[in-house]
């Protein structure tokens, strides 16, 4: 009896294995497939991409005297159903703007810290390095500017048995100093599908 059992469990498992689909690579550049209800890869892209175009087209960062501006990243709140990481969608930001030689990014202060950065001046006083080679004191160079935001979900129901489902993705760069904001923009995404969607 415990014979046949195991051998029923270990055909059923070759069956069901058998049915699996297929794991394919995609094509994050030109992938159109199919869209879902909640956000993914290429809604971070857009969002992103359509950020980054409107706040260097702005001329926010175009610094009197010339040179580059020291930008850092702030608190960005995700308000959706969804487990976002928003660091996904400031790196991408934080790119662009390096890319774009009108910005620094600091890694010393605000959600890109790098802990490395404050850790590396602690070893002023240890005897095993080099002195010459710890960072001094006073060479860290303060943020002038600070991007912050929010990202929001709303739902409404389209029809009988469909939903619309609109994230909101809102981003302002602000004056550290003065706390004047000097930019501020958002971009939607929008979906339609059934009620029976998940859009989290």
């Amino acid at each position: 009896m415990k014979r046949t059992m195991l051998h029923l469990i270990m055909v059923s498992s070759f069956l069901a294995a058998g049915c699996v689909p297929e794991t394919e690579n995609i094509d994050i550049v030109h992938d159109e497939g199919k869209p879902v209800m909640g956000l993914d890869y290429r809604d971070f892209d857009r969002a992103a991409s359509e950020l980054i175009q409107s706040m260097l087209g702005s001329g926010a960062l175009k610094k009197q005297g010339g040179g580059r501006y020291v930008v850092a990243t702030g608190r960005i709140v995700n308000d959706t159903m969804q487990r976002i990481d928003t660091d996904q969608l400031m790196a991408k930001i934080e790119t662009g703007l390096l890319n774009s030689g009108q910005a620094v990014m600091t890694s010393a202060v605000g959600a890109g810290a790098d802990k490395l950065v404050h850790e590396s001046r602690e070893l002023r006083d240890a005897e095993e390095f080099d002195p010459n080679t710890v960072p001094e004191r006073r060479t860290l160079i303060a943020p002038e500017l600070s991007i912050s935001g929010k990202i929001f979900q709303k739902n409404v129901r389209y029809g009988r048995n469909r939903q619309q489902v609109e994230y909101y993705f809102q981003l302002k760069l602000s004056d550290v100093k003065s706390g004047l904001r000097y930019w501020q923009d958002e971009v939607i995404v929008g979906k339609r599908g059934s009620n029976r969607s998940v859009a989290w």
